[in-house]
């Protein structure tokens, strides 16, 4: 089935029916405030006996999504939307230079603005996803009282969040996206890619141009620095403290946006947050089910259903929604609806890593041990881990989800706990976090972690998993002694998993997560600008003064 069959099928599953059969379409040159003109296209339910509708907006950055979007403008129109969508500035015959993220704003607004100005115009809403939504949550603070509601999915104001995990550069998404949308075709092998040394060149040495903006991106690994602390950046990150209208964000388990639109939704404005709805389902950045081993009957998703049942109830009937979180409980396949403040309400439990376990591997405990082990691996940048059941790909789709992994022993640099079987039921909701006590020859590194559920047969499918450097994520921090033991905290993000009784939880650790996270060359300094590597040799310790240990949010 192709694309126009497959959206015009949702669309008569949506249980929206038409209203009308016969639609207009316009094109137009909307002028910004530059006196640039923006290539808009306009689509109209016809014989309605009215003239003005609800509208929803779109605006894009990619030409591929044309088809895409003349069938949204087909199916919207006959259900009684106007529905517009317009390319960004100096894409497809839209004028001007393209220069991602910073003239969304701006343009956005004004496209509000003249919309508002239209005959036709009952009033308006904004539906995105990806970088659609970023163009959405881009104007989100600034368009009332002319916009009355946005559905964004897939994104979040926090940028830092989306692009680095504790010194380490979420590589898959940014680099592959970076090379796609640079303003030119780039035909550069991906993995000699992200391998490049120093990466801050790979723009000139392999892309054919330098593109500033990526740069940018591989130079500045800390949140506090000028670049994430002023300008389009900073903006992003305080527009949902300041949003006034309501929102629809949805997201997936496994969307490498999921961090940064929970941190969005924390910071939403109040005004806003009691009429806003978050829904997260099990889902990757396609808002495709992406859960192996586990009945997930109850976890498929319709966007384009989600997406008319939100602007029937604010745009069509004119209504105020209530403050709605749905999540949707893998391993269990059933949605929870609950109030925000009980999302808090939460738990925790620690699992604590013990050496010398059958076949060399160690065991997880509810129990702390007195006695003090540890194992050692060597980590070599040039044969890295592959990212295998990930939470941020973009480049490597197929590995993104909760999928089989390999068994343990698979290799030698890989260190592998197992806890008994479970008593009961393991609700896991929210965050986990790996406490571990580590020491490396070098004088930076990384430290990875994946945690799984384990089936009585003994597959073992990827619950979460993250990743730090020892300069960004330990207590010495930047003046780490090699060879000295230090903490060093692995974040992950909220997961709603239920690991069942009878089944086990594993936990691997090693120091690479390839190409979700960029390879660490095991020198300091900032990563972008690194022209050398070197292999490290890591030791992990547990028990008695370093009782390294699985933290878990849950609920009972």
């Amino acid at each position: 089935m192709g694309q126009r069959e497959a959206l015009t099928e949702e669309y008569r599953k949506s249980g929206y029916g038409e209203v009308c059969r016969e639609f207009t379409r316009e094109e137009d040159f909307v002028i910004m405030r530059d006196g640039v003109g923006l290539h808009t296209f306009i689509f109209k339910p016809k014989d309605l006996g009215r003239e003005s509708f609800p509208v929803i907006l779109q605006r894009s950055c990619y030409p591929s999504h044309a088809e895409a979007l003349e069938i949204h403008g087909v199916q919207m129109a006959k259900r009684g939307y106007a529905f517009v969508f317009q390319f960004c500035r100096g894409i497809e015959e839209s004028q001007g230079k393209w220069t991602p993220n910073v003239n969304e704003r701006n343009d956005g607004i004004d496209t509000v603005r003249w919309l508002a100005g239209q005959p036709w115009t009952e009033n308006i809403g904004y539906w995105g996803c990806s970088y659609l939504a970023a163009a959405g949550w881009a104007m989100a603070d600034a368009v009332s009282p002319y916009m009355t509601s946005m559905a964004l999915t897939h994104y979040g104001t926090d940028r830092f969040k989306s692009a680095y995990e504790k010194g380490m550069f979420r590589q898959d998404v940014l680099t592959s996206w970076s090379m796609q949308n640079c303003g030119w075709e780039v035909k550069a092998d991906y993995d000699q890619v992200c391998r490049y040394m120093p990466q801050k060149e790979v723009d000139t040495a392999l892309w054919g141009g330098e593109v500033p903006w990526y740069r940018e991106y591989v130079c500045n690994t800390r949140k506090e620095e000028k670049y994430w602390q002023q300008g389009w950046w900073q903006q992003l990150d305080e527009i949902p403290g300041r949003v006034q209208i309501p929102l629809l964000i949805a997201e997936g388990w496994y969307d490498h946006h999921l961090g940064s639109a929970l941190e969005a939704w924390n910071k939403l404005n109040p005004i806003s947050k009691r009429h806003s709805r978050l829904i997260i389902g099990p889902w990757n950045h396609g808002f495709e089910v992406c859960i192996q081993g586990q009945k997930t009957d109850h976890g498929k998703n319709s966007e384009i259903q989600m997406i008319l049942e939100w602007f029937e109830q604010t745009l069509k009937r004119k209504e105020l929604p209530c403050q709605e979180v749905r999540t949707y409980q893998i391993g269990e396949d059933k949605w929870q609806k609950t109030e925000d403040k009980v999302q808090r309400e939460r738990e925790e439990t620690a699992f604590y890593l013990s050496f010398g376990g059958d076949s060399g591997q160690g065991s997880l405990t509810v129990q702390e041990k007195n006695q003090e082990g540890k194992a050692s691996y060597i980590y070599d940048p040039d044969h890295p881990v592959k990212s295998w059941g990930s939470e941020s790909c973009l480049y490597s789709w197929g590995s993104i989800g909760s999928l089989l992994q390999p068994s343990p022993g698979w290799r030698d640099d890989v260190l592998t706990f197992i806890s008994d079987p479970l008593t009961e039921d393991l609700r896991i909701f929210g965050r986990m976090q790996a406490e571990l006590w580590v020491s490396s020859d070098c004088e930076d590194t990384s430290f990875t972690v994946k945690v799984m559920r384990v089936t009585p047969e003994g597959e073992a499918y990827n619950i979460r998993s993250s990743i730090a450097s020892l300069s960004h994520g330990s207590q010495a921090g930047e003046a780490y002694v090699p060879h000295t033991r230090t903490q060093v905290k692995i974040d992950m993000w909220d997961v709603c998993y239920t690991v069942k009784k009878g089944e086990r939880l594993r936990l691997d650790i090693s120091s690479s997560n390839y190409p979700e996270y960029h390879i660490h060359c095991n020198y300091r300094g900032i990563w972008g600008e690194q022209a050398r590597k070197r292999k490290a040799f890591q030791t992990v310790f547990g028990g008695g003064e370093t009782p390294s240990c699985l933290k878990i949010e849950i609920k009972k």
